[in-house]
């Protein structure tokens, strides 16, 4: 192919004819793991042999644009009907030049799903950050939680994600995982300093849990009452912790 659809000619989306990529879609038939893929969930993958792009820095420019593209568009229509065909058309190019620079579909889920969740974190260390004066940690976390329950667009696609890794660990519980890897750095970040490092891992593990903990409540169930009742408890035992130590 020697040019996509989003305009112009571009070496690096030639992804020459090394024989067509069946199931692009990774909507019907069998994934790669021999199971049935349901209509609305990712499944593509790059067939063996199947060019990659290099790592030029045009190469990676490109996989950025394209990475932003696709992002948007997850943002705002979320996990259902997810595709690689789909991404493509939002990225404005094909499939086959989206196999050149990803994994393929789960890899190019989870790469946008990486982006939004920055974009959640960002928002939520501004929230607990920002104001005159020092915040206790307990301020800090109360801060927090309205950007998770923010309606802000693409934000809602990571409750999904949930749902999908519950769905099938095996093959998406790394959509989970990432999220800790994520998220637990920035909760770090929020404990006093002078803490011994095994304690404030301790409390941001314990932030962390109880908070998803919250969210899935909340989104499964409406009850706005009892959550906001078990985020002031929560408050509470991180003003006992501090106050603990001094």
């Amino acid at each position: 192919m020697g040019a996509d659809q989003a305009g112009g000619a571009d070496a690096t989306d030639d992804v020459g004819a090394e024989g067509d990529v069946s199931g692009a879609d990774g909507v019907s038939g069998e994934d790669g793991a021999g199971r049935g893929a349901p209509e609305d969930l990712p499944g593509a993958r790059r067939p063996a042999g199947y060019r990659r792009s290099t790592g030029s820095r045009r190469g990676e420019a490109r996989r950025r644009e394209l990475l932003e593209r696709v992002t948007e568009d997850l943002a705002v229509h979320g996990l259902v009907g997810f595709s690689l065909r789909r991404a493509a058309r939002a990225a404005g190019t094909t499939h086959k030049v989206l196999l050149y620079h990803f994994d393929g579909s789960d890899d190019l889920l989870r790469q946008a799903t990486l982006r939004l969740r920055a974009r959640r974190i960002d928002n939520a260390l501004a929230a607990a950050t920002g104001g005159p004066g020092a915040r206790s940690l307990a301020d800090r976390v109360r801060a927090i939680w309205p950007v998770l329950m923010g309606a802000e667009s693409g934000l809602r696609v990571l409750d999904q994600a949930i749902g999908l890794a519950l769905y099938d660990p095996e093959r998406y519980g790394e959509l989970v995982r990432d999220a800790s890897q994520q998220y637990l750095p920035s909760l770090l970040s929020l404990c006093p300093a002078q803490w011994a490092e095994q304690r404030r891992k301790e409390v941001a593990e314990m932030i962390l849990a109880v908070l998803r903990g919250f969210l899935v409540h909340w989104l499964t169930s409406g009850d706005t009452t009892g959550v906001d009742a078990g985020l002031e408890a929560l408050a509470r035992a991180l003003e006992r912790e501090e106050a603990a130590a001094g």
